[in-house]
């Protein structure tokens, strides 16, 4: 009997706290309880299924890559140590690396659990694919760099240097506006606004509520995901359609992707996160990066415009581990570009030598980013 009752005071009471937790979610814009802690606990990977998202269909004609047989050095030189290459990729935490020469496959690996098919979150990698289509948009004349970002949403007007950043500086991260990308280990992390930007059910809500500017706009540079989030908006309201839909008609299937991908949304029918949550297979990154290689150019189709092409190669600040930045693309090395998301999500391109790397994984050590970046320069130089 008295375990009946302690049982029933125990369902109560969590039931009672889960209602409480629901209404606080409620409140601030987040997903119902279990969902949000599934979100926070998912590795990289599990991602993509565990947030509402828009459906982005494939080419109807796609890419044949060719492929070859290139066999890669048996060690690397990784953090100061030589170490195998199987363990390089093991350490990392990689679960695809591909790399592409001259436009042939030469080299493809998957860890077990999964192939070609597998749709993995790019994270960050989805803020050059933003800018991409705001290069589109300008060459139309449908934006111009030095619009302000009230100019398409007046209503986030407040009377403070919010009002005065311009499309310019959301791509090179020069806005200003206080949300940093800083990401707490923890419970407490999600406290943060960037991750209440990351899942948030309303991003009107969220941006209305993180107006706050940390520097004058233009005065400095700090790499921010608000910023690409704003350019992502833009878009949408530029072109009166959801950014998934307009990226798969001016973009994806040109682009001649094989499968289709998906992009995560604050709600159905919603926002796009620009900032991240853009997934897609491995084999079509690779096209993405095969795509700046070649001037925008792919099938015969040219989807970014030549002019922005060089926008995306020519580094405008400079960021994190000294890299250089510019429209939402890094220069790490001189002549060298990379599309770089959290957890180690890699697209590295490399004109000297008409090579693309792609590595995506489930890599929580984020001080990896470097090293890893070092080992697939290293490995793009090879002749």
């Amino acid at each position: 009997m008295f375990l009946v009752k302690w049982l029933r005071r125990f369902l109560l009471s969590a039931l009672a706290l889960y209602l409480l937790l629901f209404s606080f979610m409620r409140l601030v814009h987040y997903p119902e309880p279990i969902a949000a802690i599934r979100l926070g606990l998912a590795p990289a990977h599990a991602t993509p299924k565990l947030m509402p998202s828009h459906y982005i269909p494939p080419a109807q004609s796609p890419k044949l890559w060719s492929t070859a047989t290139e066999e890669l050095p048996t060690k690397v030189s990784f953090n100061g140590e030589q170490i195998s290459f199987q363990e390089f990729l093991d350490t990392t935490a990689a679960n695809a690396f591909l790399v592409i020469r001259n436009g042939v496959i030469s080299y493809e690996w998957y860890k077990e659990g999964f192939d070609e098919k597998f749709l993995f979150p790019s994270y960050s990698v989805a803020k050059t694919l933003t800018s991409i289509m705001i290069g589109q948009l300008i060459s139309q004349g449908k934006i111009n760099e030095s619009d302000k970002f009230v100019d398409f949403f007046p209503q986030f007007k407040n009377g403070t240097t919010f009002d005065e950043f311009t499309i310019n500086q959301l791509l090179d991260m020069r806005s200003g506006v206080g949300v940093t990308d800083n990401y707490p280990s923890g419970p407490s992390g999600w406290g943060v606004a960037i991750a209440q930007m990351y899942a948030t059910t309303d991003l009107d809500w969220f941006m209305g509520n993180n107006r706050k500017m940390k520097f004058e706009p233009g005065s400095a540079a700090e790499y921010r995901s608000i910023d690409t989030q704003m350019l992502g908006m833009v878009i949408k309201r530029v072109t009166g359609e959801r950014v998934s839909d307009y990226f798969a008609k001016n973009i994806w299937q040109p682009l001649g992707a094989k499968y289709g991908a998906t992009w995560g949304v604050d709600h159905l029918d919603g926002q796009e996160k620009t900032f991240c949550c853009f997934n897609a297979a491995a084999r079509d990154y690779g096209l993405v990066g095969q795509l700046i290689l070649d001037n925008g150019l792919a099938n015969g189709t040219s989807i970014i415009p030549s002019i922005w092409n060089a926008r995306l190669a020519t580094p405008v600040v400079t960021l994190d581990r000294n890299w250089g930045y510019g429209a939402q693309i890094w220069h790490p090395y001189p002549n060298t570009s990379m599309l770089l998301g959290l957890h180690g999500q890699h697209v590295l391109i490399v004109p000297e030598t008409k090579t693309v790397i792609v590595k995506l994984s489930d890599d929580l050590n984020d001080s990896n980013e470097g090293p890893a970046t070092e080992v697939m320069y290293r490995l793009a130089l090879r002749r």
